[in-house]
């Protein structure tokens, strides 16, 4: 991401994410970039809740994602995808 105030904005590195199925990343990474946003969450905050969602919506199949806020902020904080139960 790209702010005027804080010039480009990455989020974390994930490798270890096993992908499945592409489609819907880039909505998925919108919706938590704008939630972010939307809540007054930091810019750098709003990217990481976008680039854990996207990623978790990549680990299933189909274009929707059914991560909750809980997952999406572990791993957008640096925890793993692993899922608790």
């Amino acid at each position: 991401a790209w702010s005027k105030q804080d010039g480009v904005v990455k989020a974390v590195q994930r490798d270890d994410l096993m992908i499945f199925d592409r489609v819907g990343g880039g909505d998925s990474f919108a919706s938590g970039l704008v939630y972010g946003l939307m809540t007054g969450a930091d810019l750098e905050t709003a990217v990481n809740y976008g680039a854990a969602h996207g990623a978790l919506a990549m680990t299933t199949p189909g274009d929707t994602s059914m991560a909750t806020m809980a997952e999406v902020k572990k791993l957008a904080g640096g925890g793993s995808a692993r899922v608790d139960r």
